[in-house]
């Protein structure tokens, strides 16, 4: 089930995406600090989540096999 902030997200916004992806994270712990809309292709209305450290890559991996609990 979605919740209230899910559905208030525009899902073809990229920068409404971007940031809902960024808290989503911030709550988890993990920053991405490439994490962008990728203003180059506006067609393809896309999210660039950038390069991370390999001890991030590790942590948002554990975070989505425990449901977001980092």
């Amino acid at each position: 089930m979605a919740t209230k902030e899910q559905q208030d997200i525009d899902p073809t916004d990229p920068f409404a995406a971007m940031e809902s992806l960024r808290v989503a994270l911030a709550g988890a712990g993990i920053v991405l600090p490439s994490l962008a809309v990728d203003v180059a292709s506006p067609r393809l209305r896309l999210v660039d989540l950038g390069r991370v450290r390999a001890d991030v890559a590790v942590r948002l991996a554990d975070a989505l096999r425990n449901g977001g609990r980092g």
